[in-house]
C-alpha cells in the first residue's frame, strides 16, 4: 500500500473519497488565511487554489489517477463558467500519449570500489540521481575519471570510462547539453555532473523527488532509429550515455584517495577557474531496477468565442500547467509533493478569470480566447509541445500565448521579470497594461537559468507565435530578493510548496488584476501581435 508521510505521520493512501479532499492545513489556518484575504475575486482564486492542491489531490502527478482527477475538475469548473469544449472529439480534453522510464530505490544501488577493495555506498536520490533512458543496462562498472568543465578538448581517453564533471551552468562554458555531447563523441560510458554550490541564484537542492523521466510516445512508424517512410534509411542514433548527477556533499567521497581538495574544487569551479583533468582510483558500480510503461494523460482545453465578427475567427492562448509531481523522496517528513504555486495557483486563475467572465466582472473580449491547462510540463513541456505539433484550432489562427508559470507572490508587486520581453510587441503591450498600475516590466537578469525555455511558452515561439510569460521581479540585496532565493532553497519542487506557505495576497490579486487587464487589452487590440525579426523565434529567421 503507498502510503503518505504528512507532518511526521505516516497514514494510508487509499482513504476515502471525502476524505482526501480535507485540506492540507487545519481550519483555523483556513480561517486565517481568508482573513488575509481582502475582495473576494481573491479568495475565490485561493479557494480553488485549495481544490487543486489539498492532499486528495496527490500532487497531480503526469499519468496518475489524482492528475486525471484534477483534469476532471478543470473540466468541470470550465463547463459551470460556460466555456465551450475545445479538446479532441467535441471534449475538453486532448489526450497526450507518454512512455515513462523510471528508476525504482528498491533495488538500486550506487557503489564506489576503492583501489583496496572498500566499498562505499552512494545515497540514491539523496546524494546522486540518475537519468532514466530506454537504453539503461540494470548493472554497469566503469572507472572514474574527473575532465574539469568536460570542454570537447578535454574528452581524450574517456571511452569506456565514467567521466566526472563540474555541472557548470555559467555563461562561457560548456552546458550540460555541450558536456554530454562530448563525452559521447568520447565514448565514455557515463557522465556524472557535480553540483555547483556557489550557483545562489538558483542553488541545488536535495533530495530528488524520484528518478523518472517521460517522453511523447512517437507511433512505432517512427520510434528513434526507424525510418519514417518506407525505404528511407533509419537515421543514426548517439550511442548511449548514462546521465547522472552528484551532490557538492558527496563530492569529497567520491574523490577519496585522489589527494585532491574537493572544496578547493567546487570553489574554483564556482568562480570560473582553470580546472585540472586527473584519473581517479577505483570504480563506480551501478545496479538499477529499470520499470517501463505506456502513459496517457490530457491537456484540458476551453473556449470562449469573441464578440467581434472578424476578430472572433482568432484566438488568444492563456495557460498554465496542472501537473505536478505527485509522491516522492520525503522531506522533513512529507512525501508529498502538492505543488501550489508550481503551478496550480494559475490553473486556479485561469478558472477564475473563465468565472469573472461569466458574471460580466470582466467584459468579454474581440478575439477568442483559449483556456489551456498543460499537462506534462514537469517532464519536459510534453502538453504543450503536443499542442502546438497537434493543434485543435488551426494554428495559423494562434495570435498569442500568455503563460502562467515561475510566479511566486512572496512579496510586493512592484516589477515584473517578463520572458521574451523583446522578442515580440507583447513585451511592448505588457509595459502599456503595467505602468498605470505602477508595476515595472523587465527583462531577465538571469538568463544562465534558462527560464524562457523551462516552460510552456517556448513551444509556442518555436512555432512563431508570440507569448510572454512574468516572473515576481525584485532589485538586488533586498528582502524581496531574500524572500524569492529562499523559496527556491525550501520549496521549489518540494513538498513545502503547499497551502501552509507565507504568501502575499495583495500581490497575488495585483497580479491578477494585471493577467486580466493584459489578456483584454490582447484580445481587443486591432493589430495582431508580432514577433520583431530581429527575435532568433522568427520566421524569417528558419
Amino acid at each position: 500500500m503507498t502510503r503518505i508521510l504528512r507532518a511526521g505521520r505516516i497514514v494510508p493512501a487509499l482513504v476515502s473519497a471525502a476524505a482526501l479532499t480535507a485540506p492540507l492545513i487545519s481550519q483555523a489556518q483556513q480561517h486565517q488565511r481568508d482573513r488575509e484575504i481582502h475582495d473576494t475575486d481573491t479568495l475565490a482564486w485561493w479557494h480553488t487554489t485549495e481544490a487543486l492542491s489539498n492532499d486528495g489531490m496527490e500532487g497531480r502527478d503526469t499519468g496518475s489517477t489524482a492528475y486525471q482527477r484534477a483534469a476532471d475538475y478543470v473540466a468541470n469548473r470550465f463547463k459551470a463558467a460556460g466555456l465551450a469544449p475545445a479538446g479532441e472529439n467535441g471534449g475538453y480534453f486532448q489526450s497526450v500519449p507518454m512512455h515513462e522510464v523510471a528508476v525504482v530505490p528498491d533495488g538500486t544501488s550506487f557503489t564506489l570500489l576503492g583501489a583496496n577493495g572498500a566499498e562505499t555506498p552512494l545515497k540514491f536520490l539523496q546524494q546522486i540521481s540518475i537519468s532514466p533512458t530506454d537504453e539503461l543496462s540494470p548493472k554497469l562498472e566503469g572507472e572514474l575519471t574527473f575532465r574539469g568543465y568536460c570542454g570537447k578538448d578535454a574528452m581524450n581517453e574517456v571511452a569506456g570510462k565514467i567521466v566526472v564533471c563540474f555541472g557548470t551552468q555559467r555563461e562561457g562554458l560548456p552546458n550540460g547539453t555541450a558536456r554530454a555531447a562530448n563525452a559521447r563523441e568520447g565514448k565514455a560510458l557515463g557522465l556524472i555532473n557535480v553540483d555547483d554550490p556557489y550557483f545562489s541564484i538558483e542553488p541545488p537542492r536535495w533530495p530528488y523527488a524520484y528518478a523518472r523521466s517521460v517522453t511523447l510516445r512517437a507511433s512505432q512508424a517512427t520510434q528513434p532509429g526507424q525510418p519514417a517512410n518506407p525505404g528511407q534509411p533509419a537515421k543514426p542514433q548517439p550511442a548511449p550515455l548514462v546521465g547522472m548527477r552528484l551532490s557538492a556533499e558527496a563530492f569529497a567521497t567520491l574523490l577519496a584517495g585522489t589527494g585532491q581538495d574537493a572544496a578547493a574544487l567546487l570553489k574554483s569551479g564556482g568562480a570560473k577557474q582553470p580546472l585540472p583533468n586527473f584519473e581517479m582510483p577505483g570504480k563506480l558500480r551501478i545496479q538499477l531496477h529499470v520499470t517501463q510503461r505506456d502513459v496517457s494523460s490530457p491537456n484540458v482545453i476551453a473556449k470562449l468565442a469573441g464578440t467581434d465578427a472578424t476578430l472572433k475567427a482568432e484566438h488568444v492562448v492563456i495557460a498554465a500547467h496542472l501537473d505536478g509531481y505527485g509522491f516522492g523522496t520525503p522531506v522533513d517528513g512529507d512525501n508529498l509533493y502538492n505543488g501550489t504555486l508550481d503551478d496550480a495557483a494559475y490553473v486556479a486563475l485561469l478558472i477564475q478569470a473563465a468565472d469573472d467572465l461569466k458574471a460580466r466582472r470582466l467584459k468579454a473580449p474581440k478575439r477568442s480566447i483559449l483556456f489551456i491547462a498543460f499537462t506534462g510540463e514537469e517532464k519536459g513541456l510534453l502538453g504543450s509541445r503536443w499542442f502546438v505539433d497537434h493543434p485543435t484550432v488551426a494554428a495559423t489562427t494562434l495570435v498569442a500565448d500568455v503563460n502562467l508559470d515561475q510566479l511566486r507572490p512572496l512579496f510586493p508587486l512592484n516589477i515584473l521579470t517578463a520572458e521574451a520581453l523583446g522578442d515580440t510587441s507583447l513585451g511592448e503591450t505588457a509595459r502599456a497594461v503595467a505602468a498605470p498600475m505602477h508595476i515595472e516590466i523587465r527583462a531577465d537578469a538571469e538568463p544562465e537559468r534558462n527560464l524562457l525555455f523551462r516552460a510552456d511558452q517556448y513551444p509556442f515561439l518555436s512555432i512563431h507565435v508570440p507569448a510572454i510569460s512574468f516572473i515576481f521581479g525584485y532589485d538586488p540585496n533586498t528582502d524581496a530578493e531574500k524572500r524569492y532565493r529562499e523559496w527556491y532553497q525550501v520549496r521549489y519542487h518540494r513538498p513545502q510548496d503547499d497551502l501552509g506557505q507565507p504568501m502575499d495576497f495583495a500581490a497575488a490579486a495585483k497580479f491578477n488584476t494585471f493577467f486580466y487587464r493584459l489578456v483584454q487589452t490582447i484580445a481587443n487590440d486591432a493589430h495582431r501581435p508580432a514577433i520583431y525579426p530581429a527575435s532568433s523565434f522568427s520566421a524569417n529567421k528558419h
